[in-house]
């Protein structure tokens, strides 16, 4: 029987949905933390490896799911060779391990948007009121669930009536969210200092190698690229969809987000802190810090406090859960590639990620693990992305994977540069960098596997799923090639 795969009606549809997938929490909270370390000089780097690595790999997986039609088993089946499904499932696993504790920090950002809305956010004392929270055990776990539950309902009623319906409202509001918020930040007296510090540029910190690896490390998290996630949303694009446009707008859209809630947070940190020290110290605060503790306490001393902590937080709710929807979707794809209906594996993936996420849900130290372990995995995952490439060759995925496409040569010449040169070398660096991080916060622990942080936690948790993928290998197989034609609606 022939496989029948539904399809985005629209390309502004599909746009949405992967600028949905790419803007996420990592653009509110990590981006906006990152430019308040380094200033404008972060901005050069970031913008640069949106071209050097997010851009070339979301090409290379909206190319990839158009071209097979399946997850990222099947995906790699195809591309790589039967010998290494593995691939496809670490892949999977990988961004699926992510959803499992990413739910939590929707749900943790639908609590404070509730807070907002009912006004009770300006009663607490937010410090002791995210370490109660975080503490309890019922709450996080029902907010976890709520944001599973709505999650899947979406991925359950499909690509058209789910993803796109979605996507085509949430997504714009989500930049009318940003903007608002910016605009309100830019009044603020005050404000102007925080705007400079934002777009100044110190050329001397380019000679620090961190700005460069930081700024790798942000572009590769929080665009989504080698996370299997754009391939699944690129299976539904319509043939006449055109991969290297709709790549460049998916990475370029992110990154609009991102400078967006840079210009909501960091003017605003500025001009509400009591000194130059103490907007430091807030935007160094940590990604939950900053978006739990800091700015909520910052937003009630403006006018209309209540007002802007509700945009922010709704803001921020959004994000998630457009980033959270994709990796359900991601997750039942893989199902429906072994033959099942969108339905039931929906109702499977939504039970395990319940399940699964629990921990993260009810303890701050299991989620911080899971985030430190699976967040690295991606850069092996984009590795993985970059193999692909590799193996189909540069001459032949130009040709074959990404016709129509004007200026043959340059593409050629600048994949051959890209994927096999620069990277292998920027997937090094970081992951070098990174495990040498590990090291130096743990001198005396990194080898212990039970340690949050640790580099020994990361490579066998690494080492189990990949030894995991090998042992079935062969039923991956088996199960792509006998089930993948079922009709799956």
């Amino acid at each position: 029987m022939t496989q029948k795969i539904e399809e985005f009606s629209s390309r502004f549809g599909l746009i949405a949905a992967a600028i949905g997938m790419a803007v996420g929490a990592g653009n509110i909270w990590r981006f906006p933390r990152l430019a308040g370390q380094y200033g404008g000089s972060f901005l050069i780097p970031w913008f640069l490896f949106l071209f050097t690595w997010s851009i070339p790999l979301l090409i290379a997986e909206f190319s990839i799911g158009k071209k097979t039609r399946q997850g990222t088993i099947g995906s790699f089946i195809k591309t790589v060779g039967p010998r290494h499904a593995w691939m496809g499932f670490f892949v999977a696993f990988c961004t699926t391990a992510i959803l499992f504790y990413y739910s939590v920090v929707c749900g943790w950002s639908l609590k404070y948007l509730i807070l907002s809305l009912t006004g009770e956010i300006a009663t607490i004392n937010h410090q002791d009121y995210w370490q109660q929270y975080t503490a309890s055990i019922y709450q996080p776990l029902m907010y976890h669930g709520i944001a599973i539950f709505i999650g899947g309902l979406i991925i359950y009623r499909g690509i058209v009536s789910g993803v796109e319906k979605f996507s085509r409202y949430v997504v714009p509001l989500l930049f009318l969210l940003l903007i608002i918020s910016s605009l309100k930040a830019l009044t603020l007296p005050g404000a102007g200092v925080g705007l400079n510090y934002f777009f100044s540029f110190d050329l001397v910190q380019l000679s620090n190698h961190r700005i460069w690896l930081d700024a790798l490390s942000q572009s590769a998290w929080s665009t989504g690229a080698g996370w299997g996630l754009l391939l699944t949303y690129a299976i539904y694009a319509r043939k006449e969809e055109k991969i290297v446009g709709n790549s460049f707008l998916t990475g370029f859209g992110n990154n609009i987000a991102s400078i967006f809630a840079g210009l909501a947070i960091i003017p605003t940190v500025f001009a509400l802190s009591s000194s130059m020290e103490a907007a430091y110290g807030s935007l160094d605060s940590g990604n939950q810090g900053l978006a739990f503790i800091t700015l909520p306490q910052l937003f009630f001393r403006m006018t209309g406090g209540g007002f802007f902590s509700t945009i922010f937080f709704a803001a921020l709710f959004f994000a998630a859960l457009s980033s959270l929807i994709s990796m359900i979707e991601l997750a039942v794809r893989i199902l429906m590639d072994f033959g099942l209906n969108r339905k039931r594996a929906v109702m499977i993936i939504v039970v395990l990620a319940f399940l699964l996420g629990a921990p993260s849900a009810v303890s701050l130290d299991f989620f911080n693990n899971q985030d430190w372990v699976w967040g690295l995995g991606l850069l092996l995952s984009g590795a993985f992305f970059c193999i692909s490439v590799i193996k189909i060759g540069i001459n032949r995925f130009v040709d074959d994977w990404l016709v129509p496409v004007k200026y043959r040569s340059f593409f050629v010449m600048a994949g051959k540069l890209l994927f096999y040169v620069v990277i292998p070398f920027e997937f090094m660096a970081m992951l070098g960098w990174w495990f040498m991080q590990s090291m130096q916060w743990n001198p005396q622990t990194w080898w212990k596997p039970i340690t949050t942080y640790s580099l020994a936690t990361v490579l066998w948790q690494w080492l189990l799923i990949i030894l995991i993928g090998i042992i079935f290998n062969k039923k991956f197989n088996q199960w792509i090639h006998t089930k993948s034609n079922l009709i799956q609606d």
